[in-house]
């Protein structure tokens, strides 16, 4: 992807970009980058960090089904109002059960704002492999359980609007395809690639 895309000077409609995935899918090293890139371009962009988001919206819940699904809930809500405030909100967080993602998918859709769900399909041995913050060698070992996608459930996305086969492409790759698709949607036409320029000999 090039570097020298101009900075956006046109109105970009605010947008939720869940990402969703396995963990060690590579979510938030997607979703950082993309972040980089839109920054970049003087657009309006917040990552929402399941992990990093945790403590402040749901520091006394545990890991139960209900507990996950306050806790998506909440991050929904705040995504939502960034969003539909004119912002590119990047949201890495599993969010493992189906309903709960259409729960937060149509609070958006009640009120106008553009919502769109994004599969990282990273399969879960080449995720725990990866095991970027050693949850897989702790759940091998004993020392946890109800890890997603191995001992609890992960609910595939049914009809996501974008999947992103992550172990198949460089970050680079993957933030290519993320940014092209929001383009392509015209969700703002500063997240696409900058289309090369023809030679005078084309």
């Amino acid at each position: 992807m090039s570097d020298d895309h101009p900075a956006c000077t046109l109105f970009c409609p605010g947008v939720t970009v869940w990402l969703t995935g396995l963990p060690s899918a590579g979510k938030s090293t997607i979703a950082h980058a993309c972040e980089t890139t839109l920054r970049a371009r003087g657009m309006r962009v917040e990552v929402l960090d399941g992990d990093a988001v945790r403590p402040h919206l749901a520091a006394a819940r545990g890991y139960s089904r209900e507990d996950r699904a306050v806790n998506i809930r909440r991050i929904g809500w705040v995504a939502e109002l960034l969003a539909r405030n004119g912002v590119v909100v990047l949201v890495s967080a599993i969010a493992p059960f189906r309903d709960v993602r259409d729960q937060v998918r149509a609070a958006h859709e009640a009120n106008g704002t553009a919502y769109q769900e994004v599969f990282i399909s990273t399969p879960v041995e080449v995720a725990a492999r990866r095991d970027v913050k050693g949850l897989y060698a702790r759940q091998r070992a004993g020392e946890i359980s109800g890890l997603t996608g191995v001992d609890d459930p992960y609910e595939v996305p049914l009809n996501p609007e974008l999947v992103i086969d992550a172990h198949e492409h460089t970050v680079a790759e993957s933030v290519a395809l993320l940014l092209d698709h929001l383009g392509a949607q015209g969700l703002c036409a500063c997240a696409a690639s900058p289309t090369p320029a023809l030679s005078e000999e084309a």
